[in-house]
């Protein structure tokens, strides 16, 4: 039953938008997550290389 509910999904996905549309959806969602994780990512090390590098002097 969990299985049959990505299909389902993607059926009715596939039923409701066009293919260009789906295609630039997947695409722009990607491109979104990609400029959050590489925002996440440099944030992490700055604030690592900070704690390093002397960035708890008090």
């Amino acid at each position: 039953m969990k299985r049959a509910f990505p299909l389902v999904l993607i059926a009715f996905l596939c039923s409701t938008l066009s293919s260009c549309e789906l295609i630039g959806g997947i695409f722009k969602a990607g491109v979104w997550s990609g400029i959050i994780v590489v925002v996440i990512v440099v944030a992490l090390l700055i604030w690592i290389l900070a704690k390093i590098f002397g960035g708890g002097r008090s």
